[in-house]
């Protein structure tokens, strides 16, 4: 994939070249969110920082790329909270690695009401969700998970707009 971008970038005529530049300089100014972990410029992200957005609703995905295609969708207009990975099958424990404490913490701080696995249809994706679910039992919230509008194995970030719509919409309660 490197090597395609390369060949494609060397085909450029030197404008163009120079805006791809200036865009790759402008990448530093980027940081995570303070509350979600999605991508920001400041402290909060514009979701988090958008006070007409549904504030007891957190969406959880693994990656910001999953928050930008679930977006795109125009049918969610709650929070999100980004994990940063998903548990692995076959490891011993990764879970410190990835942000559930924080999760935790917003759901005692922020009177959060639902929170919506949105981890992608795989083994990792399906195991990390039960656990979640289980860290959320003491909280005694609605637990919604994400309907298999998507093929197993798949990648939200790949899925277009009408399926994650499907998948958004009818989503359930997870037993």
């Amino acid at each position: 994939m490197a090597e395609r971008i390369v060949l494609y970038l060397f085909k450029q005529d030197e404008e163009k070249l120079q805006g791809f530049a200036e865009s790759l300089e402008a990448l530093h100014h980027l940081k995570s969110c303070t509350r979600c972990f999605h991508i920001a410029e400041g402290e909060l992200c514009m979701i988090c920082a958008d006070t007409k957005r549904i504030q007891d609703t957190l969406c959880l995905v693994e990656e910001p790329l999953d928050v930008i295609a679930i977006e795109r969708t125009g049918t969610y207009l709650g929070l999100y909270h980004v994990l940063g990975g998903l548990l692995e099958s076959g490891k011993n424990d990764n879970s410190s690695n990835l942000r559930i404490s924080e999760l935790l913490h917003r759901v005692e701080n922020d009177f959060i009401k639902e929170v919506i696995l949105a981890t992608n249809p795989t083994t990792e994706g399906d195991m990390t969700a039960l656990y979640i679910k289980k860290k959320l039992e003491p909280y005694h919230i609605k637990v919604t998970r994400i309907a298999r509008g998507m093929a197993t194995g798949g990648d939200i970030e790949y899925a277009d707009e009408m399926t994650l719509t499907a998948s958004l919409t009818n989503r359930k309660e997870l037993i």
